[in-house]
């Protein structure tokens, strides 16, 4: 059975969201707030995390910061806040969809369901993805190199595994929306550089030498290239 964890400070909201979703298969764990809720995650593995935004203490977008550093686990944003400046800011902390309340139940299962089919997708990867020491295990969902694990969120993991069976061909960014975010995807095309732009980073950061590989092509979208 898929597991849910949800977290909001509201008991009215999180009965609320068990009740529209626990009938469909899933099982809920209950969290008033995000602290609970990373403690939470430090013990158990949940495959997806509905997350609120406006809460005491650790505001929900501090919360998917500190997710991000333990865990790739898929994260959808609740908020009463439609401005595309808080959407994007979500996106950017590592969330993978946002939903504006008040939503219906047919919206709130659709956003589940579309992530955990492009989670499943992954999945259908080679096990162990090989290229100049770096690492992807398809099966543990770590992507390691030279034996130091990089943590990316499952967008950015997504988008590196498509680079890696890839190699040499220009995706659009209309392409990797439809490919990584769903046809229907309800995002800007900066959402795609935002991502693209903190997997290099996270790249980066572990020495793996990202820029002589993921190329950048103006006007058009990204490529990962084998040689310069």
């Amino acid at each position: 059975m898929k597991t849910v964890l949800l977290i909001d400070d509201e008991q009215r909201m999180l009965d609320l969201l068990s009740l529209y979703i626990e009938p469909y298969g899933y099982t809920c764990f209950k969290k008033t707030s995000g602290i609970e809720g990373l403690e939470f995650l430090q013990h158990k593995n949940v495959d997806i995390v509905i997350l609120d935004i406006m809460m005491p203490e650790m505001d929900g977008w501090k919360t998917c910061e500190k997710i991000r550093a333990i865990s790739n686990v898929p994260i959808i944003m609740l908020t009463a806040r439609s401005e595309k400046e808080d959407i994007v800011k979500g996106l950017k902390k590592g969330a993978d969809d946002y939903l504006v309340k008040p939503f219906n139940e047919e919206e709130l299962l659709a956003r589940i369901e579309a992530i955990m089919r492009r989670t499943s997708r992954i999945s259908n990867f080679e096990d162990i993805i090989n290229f100049e020491g770096l690492t992807m295990n398809q099966s543990t969902y770590q992507v390691t190199f030279q034996e130091k694990e990089i943590i990316l969120t499952p967008k950015e993991y997504a988008l590196l595994g498509l680079f890696l069976q890839n190699n040499n061909k220009v995706f659009s960014r209309e392409h990797l929306l439809s490919k990584i975010w769903g046809i229907k995807a309800e995002t800007e095309d900066r959402t795609i550089d935002s991502h693209i732009r903190n997997m290099r980073e996270k790249l980066r950061q572990a020495n793996f030498p990202v820029e002589k590989y993921l190329k950048t092509v103006w006007g058009v979208g990204y490529k990962w290239i084998t040689s310069n």
